[in-house]
Parts: structure tokens; C-alpha cells; sequence
């Protein structure tokens, strides 16, 4: 009886060990598949972000901040299906998870409302694409070459190299003017000349010096009409299409040139002046 009992003991301590053996060996397969699965979802989270923004740097018509920003997307959504899953191998209920989250970012959204609006123009600005990087664009008052675009600001920098930091909210709710986005400009001009001056002579000049320099399209022709009569000088309004990278240049060279030529031509060129009449002595 005694040795009965002693083995009635003995079973039960070996299969109480038994039973917690099994506990922390499951425990112990359960971190170590949650590790695993981290693991390998972060690894296919990278390898499917590196293969997104590997498309868009091989293919130069495509954009490659949107790809980036894509890759990013991906590779967290990846990873958080990853986490979840991991929660459900703990018995963990992810519905009541997902809510806690959702609260938590509801929260914080009404706490960071400025800075989600940046966001959230920034996205806009990264699917629509109305500026890319290298446009010479003007927004919000400031002008610039685009060097960076992000999710809260596009970063500029100015014709004398200065950085411009616009947030993204005042670039996707203002006018933006993109001057790069079209291969050609047309240049414009206004030139004066005197009343006295032959204006065919003077309309004859501004065409051969347009005609004789390589930059300028004949189609669409050029534009040379008198456009106004004003208190000094007859104005005649001049237009000319040109490629794009050209164009600054291109328009102070035409300036100079016509210029020129006028003083050759004998055409003169108005200013103002002011005549003092002396008062009489009394």
C-alpha cells in the first residue's frame, strides 16, 4: 500500500513535470515562429521595396519619387500583415487590436492636423505628379528648381542657389506654374521706337534679327505688329517661340541684338525726358 502510494506520487510529479515541459517547449516554438515570421516579412517587406523602386530608377518616363514613396507603402503594409499574424499564433484577438490602433490614430490625427494635411497634399503631389524633380516651377510666391519632394515639404532651389522649404499644403492648395513641363516658350518682347522712325524699316530690322539667329522657330511665325502709340514712342509687341532650355538666355540676347541693329538702322529709340520751364523774375 505504502509503495502503491508512493508510486501514485511519483506518476503525478512526473506527469506534472511532463505537462510544463510541453508548456514551455510550445512556448518556446511560439517565440521562435513569431520571430521567424518578423523575420521573414520584413525580409519580403525589403526585397518587394527594393524591386518597386528598382522600376522606377530603370525606366527613365517613370517617376522614381513615386515609386519610392510606393515601396515604402508595400513594405510596411508586409510587415504589419506579418505582426498580425504573429498576434494570432498567441491567440491574440487582432479585431480588438486593430480598434485600439484605430482609436489611437484618431487621436493623434486630431493632435497632428497640420502636419497630416502636409501628408496628405503630399500624397496627392506624389500620384498626380504635377511637379517633378529638376522642374523649374513658382509656388505659393517662391520660384525655384524642385531638388526634393517628401510627404510633409518640397524643397526648391532658387535661380542664386538658395534653399526654399514649401510645406506641402500650401504647394497642393496654391496655383503652381511648372515652366518645365513643355518643350518650348514663346519669348515676348515690347520695343519702342520714335515717332519720326520708318516703321517698316524698324518692323523689317526686328525680323532679320530674329530670322538670322538659329534659336528661333519659324513655326509657329513670328509675331511683329505695332501694338500701341504710346506718349513718346510706337510700341511694336514681339513674339517668339523658342526651345525651353533657351529661353532666358535666349530673350536677353535678342534684346542686345535689336538694339543693335537699330543703331545701325538710324531707328531711334524714345526715353523719357523732362523740360523745365524757367518761372519768370518778378
Amino acid at each position: 500500500m505504502t509503495e502503491l502510494m508512493n508510486k501514485d506520487i511519483w506518476n503525478g510529479k512526473s506527469l506534472a513535470d511532463l505537462i510544463t515541459l510541453e508548456l514551455l517547449t510550445s512556448m518556446i516554438g511560439s517565440v521562435l515562429s513569431a520571430i521567424a515570421i518578423l523575420v521573414v516579412g520584413m525580409l519580403v517587406g525589403r526585397w518587394a521595396r527594393g524591386r518597386i523602386v528598382q522600376l522606377g530608377q530603370t525606366n527613365r518616363h517613370l517617376d522614381e519619387t513615386l515609386f519610392n514613396f510606393l515601396g515604402n507603402i508595400v513594405s510596411y503594409v508586409i510587415t504589419g500583415f506579418a505582426f498580425l499574424f504573429v498576434l494570432n499564433t498567441f491567440g491574440i484577438q487582432t479585431t480588438s487590436f486593430v480598434a485600439v490602433i484605430g482609436a489611437a490614430g484618431l487621436a493623434i490625427g486630431l493632435a497632428l492636423q497640420g502636419t497630416l494635411s502636409n501628408v496628405a497634399a503630399g500624397v496627392m503631389i506624389i500620384f498626380f505628379r504635377p511637379i517633378k524633380l529638376g522642374d523649374f516651377v513658382e509656388v505659393s510666391g517662391k520660384s525655384g528648381t524642385v531638388k526634393a519632394i517628401t510627404l510633409n515639404f518640397i524643397e526648391l532651389a532658387s535661380v542664386d542657389n538658395v534653399q526654399i522649404i514649401i510645406p506641402n499644403a500650401q504647394v497642393w492648395g496654391n496655383t503652381i506654374t511648372n515652366y518645365s513641363v513643355y518643350n518650348t516658350r514663346r519669348a515676348e518682347w515690347v520695343f519702342g521706337v520714335g515717332y519720326g522712325a520708318n516703321l517698316a524699316d524698324a518692323e523689317r530690322i526686328i525680323r532679320e534679327v530674329i530670322t538670322a539667329d538659329p534659336r528661333s522657330h519659324a513655326e509657329p511665325e513670328p509675331f511683329v505688329q505695332v501694338n500701341a502709340l504710346n506718349d513718346s514712342s510706337v510700341d511694336f509687341l514681339v513674339r517668339v517661340w523658342c526651345d525651353r532650355p533657351e529661353y532666358f538666355a535666349y530673350q536677353a540676347d535678342i534684346k542686345r541684338k535689336i538694339k543693335e541693329a537699330f543703331d545701325v538702322g538710324g531707328i531711334d529709340i524714345p526715353f523719357p525726358t523732362r523740360t523745365f520751364v524757367r518761372a519768370p523774375e518778378e
